[in-house]
């Protein structure tokens, strides 16, 4: 069995896009513009979330919006 994987053409990024998701290696290399720590994806509410700083940043059309003016306050 071969350790190789198919060539990728970026037609899979595309498609979860398209759907209204986030590629999935964005979601790998993005962090919180504030703290630099981890984010979670909810895919429910379409948001990033930075528990470190306490925000919720919005994703609209697969497209993240990593702005601390945009993000919305969260009370855990």
């Amino acid at each position: 069995m071969s350790d190789r994987t198919a060539p990728d053409d970026g037609k899979a990024g595309e498609a979860t896009a398209a759907r209204g998701g986030v590629d999935p290696r964005l979601l790998e290399i993005l962090v919180c513009p504030i703290t630099k720590g981890p984010l979670d994806f909810d895919a429910r509410a379409q948001e990033l979330i930075s528990r470190q700083a306490g925000l919720a940043y919005p994703i609209r059309d697969g497209i993240p919006i990593m702005l601390p003016d945009e993000a919305r306050r969260i009370d855990e």
